[in-house]
């Protein structure tokens, strides 16, 4: 279980395989120079709420991934992420759709956002 931590004040535990995925995403767009918003739903034991972040490049933020190796990448995950990022509501964690027939999962993968 990996963690995202932003600007050191917010901090969220996310599994290693979907970090890696939103982390291609928030680079590309941040890289861009396209601020956005970043959801997700609590733990409940946080309260079962909704934390919403606006993402920019001016401000600090931190993959941590618990495990030492890189997950393969799935493109039509980016794909579907990046289409969420590039919405009004902003990026958040949809399910993995199942990768495209013959298409490389590895880290190689070079995903369309």
């Amino acid at each position: 279980m990996g963690k995202f931590i932003y600007s050191d004040t917010v901090k969220v535990e996310i599994e290693d395989r979907a970090l890696a995925h939103l982390h291609v995403v928030i680079g590309t767009k941040l890289r861009r120079g396209e601020p956005f918003y970043f959801s997700w739903r609590d733990d409940s034991s946080l309260g079962d709420g909704r934390t919403s972040v606006w993402l920019h490049q001016a401000l600090p933020l931190v993959f941590k991934f618990y495990g030492s190796r890189r997950p393969a990448l799935n493109p039509a995950w980016i794909d579907a992420l990046a289409y969420t990022a590039n919405s009004s509501g902003g990026l958040h964690l949809v399910p993995e759709p199942p990768a495209p027939t013959g298409a490389s999962t590895g880290n190689t993968a070079t995903p369309r956002l």
